[in-house]
């Protein structure tokens, strides 16, 4: 029994190829990139989306010769005539 123990350096083990993905795998990383790729696509665009609606809202009260303000202060009013 003795005989059979190895006295030399021990050898690297040959590494095993990785093989390619399988399609349930390939598809778990196409889903991963995508959702990643939509959050960061949804932290950029939401906060423009919201500046440009208060924009276009600001630009349209003026264009009718009002602002925000009056306007709120005119729906003020109407709640306390109620």
């Amino acid at each position: 029994m003795t005989t059979e123990l190895h006295q030399g350096p021990l050898e690297a083990v040959s590494t095993i190829a990785k093989a390619k993905p399988s399609w349930r795998e390939q598809r778990r990383i196409r889903r991963r990139r995508r959702i990643w790729f939509e959050e960061i696509l949804g932290w950029i665009l939401v906060p423009i989306i919201v500046i440009g609606c208060y924009w276009a809202f600001e630009l349209t009260m003026n264009a009718l010769g009002t602002s925000t303000s009056a306007l709120i202060d005119g729906a003020r009013l109407i709640l306390h005539a109620l």
